[in-house]
């Protein structure tokens, strides 16, 4: 799954599960700020990653990333979202607790975490 993948799951999982709006993220692994946004309104989501000037959004269980071209499947159960991501033909599980998103990515067989910027 790809950094910019990972992200956006977060930030859609957050939004999804939460019912507040994403305003940025904080990418642990990376160690910097990420400038992107995430709204969700019943099943359907919109978002916008400020750092590549990409929208991406949808209805669930689809999502799709404008920019990478490339469609992620979600299912919220819970604090958790879980999906495939077919860029990467990777699973992955998106775990809220607080403002911290934890993200599972199976390919990768490792934990990512984003502390959550929420929107007043």
């Amino acid at each position: 799954m790809s950094p910019n993948t990972r992200a956006m799951t977060a930030a859609s999982a957050y939004a999804f599960i939460t019912g507040a709006k994403v305003a940025g993220l904080y990418d642990h692994g990376a160690g910097r700020h990420l400038r992107i946004a995430a709204e969700s309104r019943g099943d359907q989501l919109q978002g916008f990653d400020g750092d590549r000037s990409a929208g991406f959004g949808g209805t669930l269980p689809e999502l799709y990333d404008v920019t990478d071209k490339t469609f992620v499947s979600m299912a919220i159960e819970g604090q958790t979202a879980r999906g495939y991501d077919r860029a990467s033909a990777t699973f992955y599980d998106a775990v809220i607790a607080g403002t911290t998103v934890q993200v599972y990515d199976h390919g990768a067989n490792a934990w990512h975490a984003f502390d959550v910027q929420v929107a007043p």
